[in-house]
């Protein structure tokens, strides 16, 4: 069961939430690149972004809250809820006025689980990055460019990703690629 525990600075999450109803919330490629650049604009300064996927219905997002001087500890899940929201409204905002659409486009919290170990974390990255594969959209995990996976496969490719703190737990680029081409149990992730 997902939790709805508070954020908190210097902390590790995977977030995920899904379209409101049965549309979808990305229906062409501008859509999945203004995602991202909301995504920068509104997440970046507060936080590391490990990895993420996006497909048309839902997304999920590894990342890990800075420390931000000045915010009282007890106003953190506050203040990063904030912008959390300002970004997932930004986009909404935009995605209403481009299709024409009224209402909710995104179910109404945010789902996040806390990760807590270096195993747990390991498992989100290859569930994450294998979600289109899982969900029947490519039959490659490198086929789909809606996530972060490629950007690992070109370190020497600027990005806007944390990818050393991930792959610090990998000897080498191709030890990461079979891991991700390796079965995993997701049991215990719980997203529901």
């Amino acid at each position: 069961m997902i939790n709805t525990e508070s954020f908190e600075f210097d902390s590790v999450y995977h977030i995920f939430s899904h379209v409101n109803g049965k549309e979808l919330i990305f229906r062409e490629e501008t859509n999945y690149q203004f995602f991202l650049k909301q995504l920068d604009k509104y997440i970046l300064p507060i936080a590391d972004i490990y990895s993420y996927c996006l497909l048309p219905n839902h997304f999920h997002v590894l990342l890990r809250f800075k420390n931000i001087e000045g915010v009282n500890v007890e106003n953190e899940h506050q203040s990063l809820m904030k912008n959390f929201g300002n970004f997932l409204n930004s986009y909404a905002k935009a995605f209403n006025k481009r299709y024409n659409r009224k209402g909710a486009l995104f179910l109404n919290a945010v789902k996040r689980k806390k990760i807590s170990d270096e195993k747990y974390l390991l498992k989100v990255v290859h569930y994450i990055h294998n979600n289109p594969v899982n969900h029947g959209f490519v039959n490659n995990i490198d086929q789909w460019k809606h996530s972060s996976y490629n950007s690992y496969l070109n370190p020497e490719k600027e990005s806007k990703l944390n990818r050393k703190e991930i792959m610090q737990y990998f000897d080498s680029l191709d030890v990461f690629k079979n891991y991700h081409h390796s079965n995993v149990e997701y049991d215990f992730l719980n997203l529901d």
